[in-house]
């Protein structure tokens, strides 16, 4: 009996493991195929999706497009630069300086996006964006909290 609860013991921690494995893997997978598409590629992907759940007109559409477009230029841009400079050892921790203006330059990105779509989409289609926005910035809250629990525990 014995023998057969510390086997059924040692096969549940071997699944559980596994299972950790297999979602950070997955999860690495899709961002390396994301990083691998051009911006404009993201660009139409995202303008696809925003036109399936906000159903956009023609013209909407060709706004959204070019706003994703240099969104998408501009944080692929970000990447590079990054991966360049850890590739050449260069990479460094922000000072307190510089993350100021980093959080600030995004907040102003935020309303600055807030106002164009307010422009382009009609006053239905702008209260569902808001909300999609709301949801994504929760579950990054989330996401954000369980990681630093994860290094605590650590």
């Amino acid at each position: 009996m014995r023998k057969i609860l510390i086997l059924a013991l040692a096969m549940f921690a071997l699944q559980a493991t596994a299972q950790q494995h297999n979602k950070k893997g997955n999860k690495g997978e899709r961002a390396n195929k994301m990083m691998n598409l051009s911006a404009e590629e993201i660009a139409t992907l995202q303008t696809k999706k925003m036109t399936l759940f906000l159903d956009l007109n023609e013209s909407q559409q060709a706004k959204i497009q070019k706003i994703n477009l240099e969104n998408a230029t501009k944080r692929k841009s970000m990447m590079e630069a990054r991966k360049a400079q850890k590739e050449n050892g260069e990479f460094k921790k922000p000072s307190q300086e510089e993350r100021l203006k980093m959080a600030n330059d995004k907040l102003d990105h935020k309303i600055a996006m807030k106002a164009k779509m307010k422009d382009i989409l009609n006053d239905e289609q702008y209260a569902k964006w808001e909300k999609a926005q709301a949801r994504m910035a929760m579950k990054r809250k989330d996401k954000g909290e369980k990681r630093a629990k994860g290094k605590k525990k650590q």
